[in-house]
């Protein structure tokens, strides 16, 4: 554990904090960061997910405080994806450290590319899906089962990697009526910290952090979170979401190339 590999951590730590803040992504900067610091085996895939969830969630914790009135407007579609979110989120974790860790390393470059693909079509999936634009009529009880069934699938796949669940739960929200982005926001800030609650409970329980590099992250993650979350309206979304896009495809296309040619 050298000096550099802290000063780059909590940098990838900071710029993810913010990065979520203003547009989502935090963590196609905070596992690749990981990954590297920590090895290339794959345990050391294991350990750096892990850590990277447990790094970035105080940076959510901070943004739910900010959302709690947002949240109280919307208590009813708040608790009634919580338990799929629970659920999904102790399915996903528990994945990750029951199967082989080769299994996890051998994800990883199609995980990244899913995230990355994810993040660089949010904004035609909220044109598709009508995010922020008033639905018509209340949900019926098939769409309401089918948003609760997703949320499981989401929350199982956010506890075994995350990044770009975000978008998927911003979605199945807006086709169930809301159009009010920010407490759309608040929901899913809620949910993401219940599944990655959950994940830390369990990766802590489990051995699979290395709380050096967790804990040095999860500050500097906290005063990126924070400063994003200020400093909102300065930025240039298109530009944020461009690099963002720019190094989760190049990470895929890295570990796809040491994946099937070797590192």
């Amino acid at each position: 554990m050298m000096l550099h590999d802290y000063v780059i951590l909590c940098i990838a730590a900071a710029l993810g904090g913010a990065v979520n803040a203003i547009a989502g992504g935090g963590t196609l900067l905070t596992f690749p960061a990981l990954f590297a610091a920590l090895g290339s085996s794959p345990l050391d895939a294991v350990i750096a997910n892990a850590t990277s969830t447990v790094a970035l969630v105080p940076g959510s914790i901070a943004a739910l405080v900010g959302y709690r009135r947002e949240i109280r407007h919307e208590r009813r579609w708040s608790l009634l994806l919580l338990a799929p979110s629970l659920i999904g989120g102790i399915i996903g974790s528990l994945l990750v450290v029951v199967l082989p860790p080769e299994l996890f390393k051998a994800a990883v470059p199609w995980l990244i590319l899913t995230a990355a693909l994810l993040f660089t079509l949010q904004p035609q999936i909220a044109k598709w899906t009508g995010i922020g634009k008033q639905q018509e009529g209340p949900p019926t009880g098939g769409l309401i089962a089918a948003a609760i069934v997703f949320q499981l699938l989401v929350a199982i796949y956010g506890g075994y990697f995350g990044a770009g669940i975000g978008i998927l739960m911003l979605s199945a929200l807006a086709l169930m009526g809301l159009s009010d982005i920010h407490r759309m926001n608040a929901i899913k800030t809620l949910l993401a910290s219940v599944i990655n609650g959950t994940s830390v409970v369990i990766f802590v329980a489990t051995g699979k952090v290395h709380w050096p590099y967790a804990l040095a992250m999860a500050v500097a993650s906290t005063v990126g979170g924070y400063v994003g979350a200020h400093t909102a309206r300065r930025f240039d979304k298109v530009v944020v979401r461009a690099i963002v896009v720019a190094i989760g495809f190049s990470l895929a296309g890295y570990y796809f190339y040491c994946q099937f040619f070797g590192s």
